[in-house]
């Protein structure tokens, strides 16, 4: 067995891919983490230990799935209670519920910010082994239930919100409103929390509290912008339309400038009976968004069923465009459909300067992304977003 090295905090990195177990080998020990590597999954079995205080999993190993070690370090007596977070370049929701009930704390999407990597890790070794594995997993459905229902008895969410700018000329157009939980707990990353919410029935109630929170907030700080609410089919083909017509009169918001961002489209049976729902709400002013066109799941299919308003790129196409003529294609493919059909394209993911330049070049009506502004639980003027993209 490894001994901890004194004072350090010790993290087990699972990894297949030399150059990021290189790269955040660098950035852990810089920050004073202790450090061991593993390339696959057996050679994980062997490394691990009790006295780490962490391991990092990559899903994707190259003798075998890391949701398999995962189950075999909590059924170890040696390791179960050893924190873990689950690395992906891209989770789905059954491998967020199968990663939880394995016993996994957290979970990552790659690519992954550094510094909100560090923040992760932090945030669940301060919190230890909240969710213990338990071959009884009845006690851990407990758990979470009582988490959701405090968060949406106490209002346990905050509204963050980031700019779309117009790219020519550039202009600020709207804003997309976020949720971030307000909690310590295992349902502090947002995705997780509404995937839970889902899973145990708290879905309608947590998007209800999320739509809430952005709009009295935007009812003080916006007055005719575009806003943007990421909305899951639960909740349109749920019986809360009256409710919602009554939060935005409450709020006195206009429903003609905000889009309904339909997120989960997998959840989505039948696309035709879908769009029935859609209906009242169209009916009413409201419009529609879909996003990850050209990546998500059947996104062609919900752009001719839904007939959006707007299509957002996504964000996996948009990184890349530089060096990837195939990528551009097919944003030059999208833009063209839309210009077709009059809907208007926003470009997901816009990190850089060149990525801005070249999404331009492509005719991309506007664009999203940190390059403009990371989300934040403050709307901005636009004067101060553009010169601290200027800034930057």
């Amino acid at each position: 067995m490894l001994k901890a090295a004194k004072n350090k905090k010790q993290i087990l990195l699972v990894d297949g891919d030399c150059s990021t177990t290189d790269t955040l080998t660098l950035l852990f020990e810089t920050r004073g983490y202790g450090v061991t590597v593993a390339h696959s999954g057996s050679e994980a079995l062997k490394l691990a230990h009790n006295n780490l205080d962490l391991i990092l999993l990559d899903i994707v190993l190259p003798d075998q799935i890391g949701f398999n070690i995962c189950r075999k370090l909590k059924e170890s007596k040696e390791t179960r209670d050893v924190s873990i977070i689950i690395l992906s370049g891209k989770l789905l929701t059954q491998d967020v519920v199968e990663g939880l009930y394995l016993g996994a704390d957290d979970y990552l999407a790659k690519p992954f910010e550094y510094e909100e990597l560090v923040a992760r890790m932090e945030a669940v070794m301060r919190r230890g082994k909240l969710t213990s594995y338990e071959k009884d997993s009845s006690k851990y459905e407990q758990r979470i239930i009582i988490e959701l229902r405090k968060i949406v008895d106490e209002k346990l969410i905050d509204p963050y919100f980031q700019p779309i700018f117009l790219l020519n000329p550039l202009k600020l157009y709207g804003f997309e409103s976020l949720s971030r939980p307000n909690t310590l707990s295992t349902l502090s990353a947002p995705e997780l929390l509404f995937k839970a919410a889902i899973q145990y029935g708290f879905y309608q109630d947590m998007e209800f509290l999320a739509w809430e929170k952005a709009l009295k907030y935007v009812s003080m700080h916006i007055d005719s912008k575009k806003l943007f609410l990421n909305c899951n089919p639960y909740l349109v083909e749920g019986p809360k339309f009256m409710l919602i017509k009554s939060l935005f009169e409450k709020h006195n918001i206009d429903v003609r400038n905000v889009f309904l961002e339909i997120t989960e489209r997998s959840a989505i049976p039948n696309f035709r009976a879908f769009y029935k729902h859609l209906q009242a709400y169209r009916d009413y002013g409201f419009k529609f968004a879909v996003d990850d066109v050209g990546g998500g799941y059947a996104s062609l299919e919900s752009i001719v069923e839904t007939r959006p308003e707007v299509v957002k790129i996504d964000r996996h196409i948009v990184s890349r465009l530089e060096n990837d003529p195939f990528r551009r294609s097919i944003v030059k493919f999208i833009v063209s459909f839309c210009r077709e059909h009059g809907i208007f394209s926003i470009a997901e993911g816009i990190e850089t300067l060149r990525d801005l330049e070249i999404v331009r070049e492509l005719g991309v009506d506007a664009g999203q992304g940190y390059y403009f502004q990371k989300p934040s639980p403050h709307i901005l003027p636009e004067a101060e977003i553009i010169s601290n993209m200027k800034a930057a």
